[in-house]
């Protein structure tokens, strides 16, 4: 299990590089306006899942803990950013940023009535995030 839990922080970080540098339209919607804040998002985002690898392969008691603690603040900002506003809680940035960066993705939830929903792209983010806390979480209470 240790190996599953140092290899999915890496899984999810490739597939986030993967989606927010590569043009795979309409997976995502790259466009030369955005760089800043895809910059700033992987300024933020990406030492996450570096640092919960590195805390399980280190294999110590304080580094697991630490690195199941970093998983929450992952799955925290996925629901605050992505499942909240799809159910309602839309704040205007959200909506913002959503109609600029992610209107015209691909998605397979029901659009209607909903101002921010959850693409594939992300579902795909959301799914990883939760096996990286399972596996993480794993690995801790089986050391």
């Amino acid at each position: 299990m240790t190996t599953i839990a140092i290899i999915v922080p890496l899984v999810w970080l490739a597939w986030l590089a993967l989606t927010e540098w590569v043009p795979m339209f309409p997976l995502n919607d790259l466009s030369p306006g955005n760089i800043g804040r895809r910059l700033l998002a992987a300024a933020i985002n990406y030492p996450f899942p570096l640092l919960i690898a590195a805390g399980v392969a280190v294999h110590q008691s304080w580094s697991l803990i630490t690195a199941t603690m970093l998983c929450f603040p992952v799955m925290a900002g996925h629901l605050g950013n992505w499942w909240l506003p799809y159910f309602g809680t839309a704040s205007a940035s959200q909506r913002e940023t959503y109609q600029r960066d992610y209107a015209r993705t691909l998605k397979i939830l029901p659009v209607e009535g909903h101002d921010v929903v959850i693409d594939v792209q992300h579902m795909i983010v959301g799914a990883l995030s939760l096996v990286m806390l399972a596996t993480t979480l794993t690995a801790t209470l089986t050391a």
